[in-house]
């Protein structure tokens, strides 16, 4: 190849040259302008996400902080209330269980409840033994055959009614006493049911019947007082 020749092939080649980088120019240019909008693409979204959860973040400490006031405000009516009753309201509790507190509620208080009042504090068996004069089987009750010191109270208003010191076996089934703790805790009137003259006997502040009086106990009282079980609760002590 002549000299000529050679100089040709190599102002060709140089041509041909900045063409194609001028041609390559372009593409790169691009593809650098769209890899600058997927990052902008990117960072938009990561702040539309930010933005978001700070959203999210913000919701959840107000309804918190709402709950928290709302809670606040049910606690001090609640204490309210308690005070209320504690303070000037009727002594007898409206709840299903009997009185757990010896002298809770005066005479007027106990025997001003109605006989629905009643059902709703007691059980069915209690409700029927306490009001409705009934009888519990000998031998079935809670302590007829109970040895242990305490304290027997009424069932129907808690009222202290008789001491395991006067406490005897019988042998009839029932719970029998020769006294009562204190003679004004027990009331008794004329029984003439079943065909035959008794002593009943029942609770002097909430008139719950207990059970009957006989002639035919132990010294030194000779009296037995026969009470259904059911128509007492036991504390020991």
């Amino acid at each position: 190849m002549s000299h000529d020749e050679t100089g040709r092939a190599t102002a060709t080649y140089s041509a041909f040259r900045r063409h194609v980088t001028n041609a390559k120019r372009p593409t790169e240019s691009a593809n650098s302008s769209r890899t600058t909008e997927r990052a902008l693409s990117r960072r938009g979204s990561l702040l539309v996400a930010l933005s978001g959860i700070a959203g999210l973040a913000s919701a959840c400490r107000s309804r918190d902080n709402a709950r928290a006031s709302s809670g606040a405000g049910s606690i001090a009516r609640d204490d309210s209330s308690a005070g209320a009753t504690a303070g000037g309201g009727p002594a007898v509790p409206t709840t299903a269980a009997p009185a757990t507190q010896p002298g809770a509620g005066t005479v007027a208080d106990w025997r001003a409840l109605t006989a629905d009042e009643w059902r709703r504090r007691l059980t069915a068996e209690q409700f029927e033994v306490l009001r409705e004069q009934g009888t519990e089987r000998a031998f079935t009750g809670a302590y007829w055959n109970n040895h242990e010191r305490g304290v027997y109270r009424c069932s129907g208003c808690d009222l202290e009614l008789f001491s395991s010191a006067d406490k005897f076996d019988s042998g009839t089934g029932w719970p029998s006493f020769t006294r009562p703790i204190a003679t004004d805790r027990i009331e008794q009137q004329t029984d003439d049911s079943h065909g035959m003259s008794r002593d009943e006997v029942h609770c002097a502040r909430c008139r719950g019947h207990q059970g009957h009086v006989f002639d035919d106990g132990p010294a030194p009282t000779g009296l037995r007082y026969c009470i259904n079980s059911v128509s007492l609760r036991f504390v020991a002590g």
